[in-house]
């Protein structure tokens, strides 16, 4: 009898084994068919200097045909999708910042929303008002390092392992750099817009921009790319580099690799060093040096100064009162609040959660 049970016990756990291995193979095919059906979603965050053709970039990417393109007045949503291999569905969200003043609330939306594993960021800054250049390009970076270190502070240690160790990642070409180095947790790119105008200014200038550009780009570990929309072959350049952060392709969007400041810079993550710009070992360069040696070669407008400015607000003057045109507003402001206070509580949450 005890023999019998045996022999019955020992083939019920081999069916029971058998049916694991199922069920295992099972998961691991159901596994493989959502990671090539489910969508892939990517964003792109663009901010930068007021009228430098954010807009009209984006707008090109996604092949819209607007003749005039309207000022962005706070934050601005669109998507793309495109189908990739077998059945993979591709995402892109695109968010575009209208101005830097002010906008610390708003670049959380954006950046809550969709997390920073899948961020890209294009800093745009105008270099045919080059005394504007550090102003611009030094709110948009703060604004994106203090919120990205909000979110990275109630994030799980796995994450922000990984999002270091791809920040490295792209660096990785310049290792003897790597110790001097200010990396954010995403890809950014540093996008000079209005090359056609900046073209043809003085070559002193140029060099000391340029040379700005580059250092603040190496410091964060990111790319500079110069572009004009009239001027095709920047404007592909661009376009590429939109697609490759946005789906993946093409895969090298940088065609040529160009440091010299009399040409329009193009320069890939990690191809650049503290030597090729000019910078010693004992002069590595943090970003409040950045600023301050632009600022001596070419003297910078304070964006702080204007900021404690006091400024009229019109919407809040009796003399400009348009009733159909308050409406609008009101209902706007009322949108964003409502979004305003979706990304807080998600923040909340995973507070919490973390």
């Amino acid at each position: 009898m005890f023999e019998k049970g045996n022999e019955n016990s020992l083939s019920a756990m081999g069916s029971i084994q058998e049916i694991a291995g199922r069920l295992a193979e099972e998961q691991q095919r159901l596994r493989q068919l959502e990671a090539t059906t489910s969508p892939k979603e990517r964003t792109l965050f663009v901010l930068g200097s007021k009228c430098v053709g954010k807009s009209m970039a984006i707008n090109k990417f996604f092949d819209r045909d607007e003749q005039t393109t309207r000022p962005t007045l706070a934050l601005e949503y669109s998507y793309g999708r495109r189908m990739g291999s077998g059945r993979t569905s591709h995402v892109l969200n695109v968010w575009e910042l209208g101005s830097l003043d002010n906008a610390e609330q708003l670049l959380e939306v954006p950046m809550r929303t969709h997390g920073l594993q899948q961020l890209s960021a294009f800093i745009m800054v105008d270099l045919s008002q080059p005394e504007r250049v550090w102003a611009d390009l030094e709110c948009a970076y703060k604004g994106l390092r203090d919120t990205a270190q909000r979110i990275l502070q109630v994030a799980t240690p796995q994450l922000r392992e990984d999002l270091e160790r791809r920040a490295l990642e792209r660096v990785k070409h310049v290792n003897q750099d790597a110790s001097t180095l200010e990396l954010l947790p995403f890809p950014v790119v540093i996008v000079g817009g209005k090359y056609d105008i900046f073209m043809d200014f003085e070559p002193a200038l140029k060099k000391h921009i340029c040379r700005c550009l580059r250092s603040m780009a190496h410091l964060v570990g990111g790319a500079v790319l110069f572009y004009s929309q009239k001027l095709p072959k920047l404007a592909k350049v661009l376009r590429d580099t939109i697609s490759h952060l946005g789906f993946g392709s093409p895969t090298n969007p940088f065609r040529a690799h160009v440091t010299d400041y009399n040409e329009a810079l193009s320069i890939w993550f990690g191809t650049d060093s503290w030597s090729q710009i000019g910078i010693g070992e004992a002069s590595f360069l943090s970003v409040e040096r950045i600023g301050a040696t632009l600022s001596v070669e070419v003297p910078q407008l304070q964006l702080e100064k204007q900021k404690h400015q006091v400024r009229l607000d019109p919407a809040k003057d009796a003399g400009f009162k348009e009733s159909l045109i308050d409406e609008m507003r009101s209902q706007k402001d009322d949108e964003l609040a409502g979004i305003m206070r979706d990304v807080l509580l998600r923040g909340k949450f995973e507070s919490v959660q973390g």
